[in-house]
């Protein structure tokens, strides 16, 4: 949340050109009554890309998914994984793992109102709920939807005593028991998401479930889109400079119409991450791009000098 806007999904798709990208977690009540075009817009170039959608209400939801699938999504998810506190409060995020259930109704809703595919995101476990039996009647029941894709993080989500930043690292990921899940479920797709942040690793586990997933990960190291679709056979970004170069025509008309260039440089401070010229990339961008005069020609002056040459 407050991340995977459109700028962020635009700068992506200039990298990868065939990932499925992900919005981040808009409300039911923000789809129904906030701004929609604010919300919901996105530049046709993000294709492939899925709304990924957090509510509990199966008839609010549904209203929200077809709003989203008249926008043009490619995919609605729902989002059962989120330990937040402000998740917790609206009764929805990794909570509803407890009432499995409320999830199917809310997924059978869904699909029966939209034509796109409609996943869920989830975890292993919420709280004292940890079993491999109380996962596996979870992903059984939901599935009585006729939903046949389950994106899993790969970690307990501990609602009280932990922060959400906390729960990303503790408890422990357990892997294996994603791994577990899909030989149980043979005619179900699990994504595996979590901790997966260099590309070797990821191709391992791409091996053993049906798709990866990655978060602060693609965030923090936006090139490890490159590396892995390069990998994959994927038609990806050439250079950073090809991509400055999108970027900076991008930015220019986002200005033109009353936007910033910090919204959109934001996303891109780890572009050359790990890469000679990093430091200078990231405090040019950071100690100027939010200056109202700022301009697409800041992330040319930014440049590392390799880069540049």
């Amino acid at each position: 949340m407050d991340w995977t806007d459109r700028h962020c999904r635009f700068f992506h798709r200039q990298l990868n050109g065939q990932a499925l990208l992900y919005t981040e977690m808009v409300t039911t009540g923000a789809v129904i009554h906030g701004d929609r075009d604010h919300l919901l817009g996105f530049d046709p170039a993000e294709h492939p890309v899925a709304l990924q959608l957090g509510g509990s209400e199966p008839e609010e939801l549904a209203r929200a998914a077809r709003i989203g699938a008249e926008y043009g999504y490619d995919e609605i998810n729902l989002n059962v994984g989120c330990p937040s506190e402000r998740v917790q409060k609206g009764s929805f995020g990794a909570c509803l793992m407890k009432e499995p259930d409320l999830v199917r109704d809310c997924m059978i809703a869904m699909r029966e109102t939209v034509d796109v595919p409609v996943t869920v995101k989830t975890r292993i476990g919420v709280d004292e709920y940890d079993s491999d039996v109380f996962l596996d009647d979870f992903i059984g029941t939901v599935a009585e939807s006729g939903v046949d894709t389950f994106i899993i993080h790969a970690r307990k989500a501990w609602l009280k005593g932990l922060s959400p930043k906390q729960n990303r690292e503790i408890p422990p990921l357990a892997y294996d028991r994603v791994h577990r899940l899909r030989a149980t479920f043979p005619r179900l797709r699990f994504i595996l998401n979590g901790g997966l942040t260099a590309v070797e690793p990821a191709l391992a586990e791409l091996k053993q479930v049906d798709g990866i997933m990655l978060g602060r990960a693609a965030y923090q190291d936006p090139w490890i889109l490159v590396e892995l679709g390069r990998e994959l056979g994927q038609h990806v970004a050439r250079s950073r400079v090809e991509v400055i170069e999108v970027m900076a025509d991008y930015a220019a008309a986002h200005i033109a119409r009353g936007g910033r260039l910090q919204q959109v440089a934001r996303h891109m401070l780890g572009l050359f991450h790990a890469q000679p010229g990093a430091k200078r990339w990231r405090q040019v961008l950071s100690q100027n791009m939010h200056r109202p005069e700022a301009g697409p020609e800041l992330l040319f002056q930014a440049l590392p000098q390799r880069a540049a040459a």
